[in-house]
């Protein structure tokens, strides 16, 4: 038996934000006995724990959908650091080094108002997608929207990777990122000719963005909270002009529409050629604890 843990992440209230599963002591577990634990939570992901490589560092790390293994995620990092941190965290701030399949990922863990709140720096530098195309055309179909609500300002439709590779969608107001949904069989022309599964969609709200992410394909209709994807998105908003030199910040919301409200913070940092470096934060609630029968 493994010991496991569920959080709900980038939230401070319980049933709230993205739930996560953090499976400790994973080290003998092969590959299809992840993905199989990942498919019996049924959560948009799970992460393992397993003794680092580097024993300078905090631990190894491996993060599975209920469909796939992916290199990166925000919320689980954010999650099982904070997780791990527990009992050791006191008044000053500590820093973890997770080891992720896209690289090393450190996370700051600090004290605020009574609860804890983690940020860690992004392993890849987000940049544009190396293959794949925006169908435009096709593109108001598969949200169920039509031409004149997608975009705003400076914001066009877009394909930015930083391990994962996500679609990004600008629309014009709250409204419509509302009654936004996949629909078939646009949804999937569309996923193909840009090479991803996901869609984020986001349009301004008061001292940032608000968000959906849709990626029924990897077997998860909507998600509460995408830490990964709210990295990557400081791409787009370069290339929407969105951005200055030097610091920005940002609050993000998501998971609004489904009832699962997540808080997300982004810091950029960039110079005149780019995006240099990004931080995502946030906080997250321990929801249950048990143990898990290894898969045969």
């Amino acid at each position: 038996m493994l010991e496991f843990h569920t959080l709900d992440v980038f939230t401070d209230t319980p049933f709230a934000g993205n739930p996560l599963a953090v499976v400790l002591g994973a080290d003998d577990l092969s590959d299809a006995q992840m993905q199989t634990i990942a498919r019996e939570f049924n959560l948009s992901e799970t992460i393992f724990v397993m003794r680092p490589q580097n024993p300078g560092h905090t631990a190894r790390v491996r993060i599975f959908f209920p469909t796939a293994e992916i290199p990166f995620a925000g919320h689980p990092t954010i999650g099982c650091a904070i997780l791990l941190a527990e009992g050791a965290l006191g008044d000053d701030p500590m820093q973890i080094v997770l080891e992720e399949e896209a690289g090393l990922v450190p996370v700051v863990l600090t004290r605020q108002s009574g609860r804890v709140l983690a940020e860690f720096t992004a392993p890849v530098t987000p940049h544009a997608a190396t293959s794949g195309t925006v169908s435009d055309e096709l593109l108001p179909a598969a949200l169920g929207l039509v031409a004149d609500e997608i975009g705003f300002g400076g914001h066009a439709p877009g394909l930015w990777q930083g391990g994962p590779r996500f679609l990004y969608v600008p629309v014009k107001d709250l409204s419509v990122l509302g009654r936004a949904r996949p629909c078939e069989p646009a949804w999937s022309h569309v996923m193909a000719a840009g090479g991803v599964d996901s869609a984020y969609l986001y349009t301004p709200n008061e001292g940032g963005y608000q968000a959906r992410l849709f990626s029924p394909t990897a077997g998860i209709p909507e998600d509460p909270a995408t830490g990964s994807a709210s990295a990557i998105l400081a791409a787009q908003l370069w290339a929407a002009g969105a951005l200055c030199t030097g610091e920005s910040r940002f609050n993000l919301l998501q998971g609004v529409e489904m009832g699962r409200r997540s808080e997300i913070a982004l810091t950029v940092v960039c110079d005149v050629q780019g995006v240099k470096s990004v931080r995502v934060a946030g906080t997250a609630v321990r929801i249950s604890d048990g143990r898990i029968r290894i898969p045969q």
